[in-house]
C-alpha cells in the first residue's frame, strides 16, 4: 500500500486547482492504489517528469480529455494538450521545490499508475470521476525528507546526476494574452502589442523557469543576449 503524505496532497491540490475545466475538480487520495477504471483510462496520459533535490514523475488522466483538446484549439494545430495541461502540471510539480519541469508527452502511463510507489488521486466533480493524478517520487529523494525540510537548494550530489542533461534556454521580450478567436484572425502584417515597454529587459528562462534578466545584442550579425542580473531562487519563483 502507498503512503499518502501531506506534500503528495498539496502537489494534488495545486493541479486540480489550475485544471481548465468546465466543473471545478475535487481531490480524493486512493490508499489502494489506481482502481481497474483508472489503469485502462491511463491508456491515454499526459505524463512529466520533474528533476531536482526530489525528483518524480507526474501522470494526469482525464475522462474527457477531448473537451481539454477542443477548448486549445488543437483542432487547427495552433496548441498542443500537453501545452494546455503543462500549467497544471507546473502547479503541482511548485509543490516539489525547486527543479526543472521536463516537457509532457501523451502516452501510456498504465504500467506507472500500476506501481506500488505511486500515490492515486481521483479527481471528482459532485462526486462523479473526473480523472486521476499520480505522483511517483523517484530514488534520488524521499518524501519524509521533503516534507520535513524546504527544498531551497540542489545537493551537489544530486546535481551530479544532471550535469549532462541538456536544456533549453529562451529570451523572452514579452508576452501578452489573446483569445483563440483573435489568434487564427491573426494575418501577415498584424501587430501584436506585448506587455513591457521599449528598452525593457529581457526575460532569460531555463526550461521555462525564469533566471535572469539581460539585454538584446547583436553578435557578427547574430542577436544574442547580454546577461545583466542573475537572479537568485526566491526572485526566480
Amino acid at each position: 500500500m502507498t503512503v499518502t503524505t501531506t506534500l503528495h496532497t498539496q502537489a494534488a491540490e495545486a493541479l486540480a486547482a489550475q485544471l481548465p475545466t468546465a466543473v471545478p475538480l475535487t481531490v480524493v487520495a486512493q490508499p489502494g492504489g489506481a482502481t481497474p477504471v483508472a489503469l485502462e483510462a491511463a491508456g491515454d496520459a499526459v505524463v512529466a517528469s520533474f528533476v531536482g533535490g526530489l525528483s518524480a514523475d507526474l501522470v494526469l488522466v482525464l475522462t474527457d480529455l477531448e473537451t481539454v483538446t477542443a477548448a486549445g484549439g488543437t483542432d487547427y494545430g495552433i496548441v498542443d494538450v500537453t501545452d494546455v495541461l503543462r500549467p497544471s502540471l507546473e502547479a503541482a510539480a511548485g509543490v516539489l521545490g525547486v527543479g526543472v519541469l521536463g516537457d509532457a508527452r501523451r502516452e501510456s502511463a498504465s504500467a506507472l499508475l500500476a506501481d506500488p510507489d505511486t500515490v492515486v488521486f481521483e479527481l471528482t466533480a459532485g462526486g462523479t470521476p473526473g480523472g486521476w493524478f499520480a505522483l511517483r517520487v523517484r530514488e534520488n529523494g524521499t518524501v519524509s525528507q521533503a516534507a520535513s525540510a524546504p527544498a531551497t537548494m540542489l545537493p551537489a550530489g544530486n546535481l551530479g546526476r544532471i550535469n549532462n542533461v541538456e536544456m533549453t534556454l529562451t529570451v523572452e521580450i514579452g508576452r501578452t494574452r489573446m483569445s483563440v478567436r483573435d489568434v487564427l484572425g491573426m494575418e501577415p502584417g498584424a501587430v501584436v502589442e506585448l506587455d513591457r515597454s521599449a528598452g525593457a529587459p529581457a526575460d532569460v528562462l531555463l526550461n521555462g523557469r525564469l533566471i535572469a534578466h539581460g539585454e538584446v545584442v547583436v553578435v557578427d550579425q547574430d542577436y544574442a543576449v547580454r546577461i545583466t542580473k542573475i537572479l537568485d531562487v526566491a526572485e526566480s519563483v
